[in-house]
């Protein structure tokens, strides 16, 4: 019994190690990628080059008839990204007018 629960506390304390260790690499490649955008927004703005964003068909023309909903489930189905992504893109787009 007491073996049992040795091996048991051993096997979590190690999961918890290993979990502590993927957030460490998933910040520095979080940090990475910041800094290769922030980058890529630098050479874009000196080259003048302007990125008109994704072609989204039919999410521009709900918002324009203020169809909101409609916009959010074209932008979904568009790009395949989840509710809340969809949400956030399609205010902004809306925010940006």
């Amino acid at each position: 019994m007491e073996f049992t629960l040795a091996l048991l506390l051993v096997l979590s304390l190690t999961l918890l190690l290993a979990q502590s260790g993927r957030t460490g690499r998933r910040d520095a490649t979080a940090l990475r990628l910041a800094e290769i955008e922030r980058r890529l927004d630098l050479v874009m703005r000196h080259l003048g080059v302007v990125d008109p964003g994704p072609a989204l068909p039919g999410v521009r023309e709900h918002l324009a008839r203020g169809e909101k909903i409609q916009a959010i489930r074209a932008y979904r189905e568009a790009t395949g990204a989840d509710l809340r992504t969809a949400k956030e893109a399609v205010e902004a787009m809306t925010d940006g007018r």
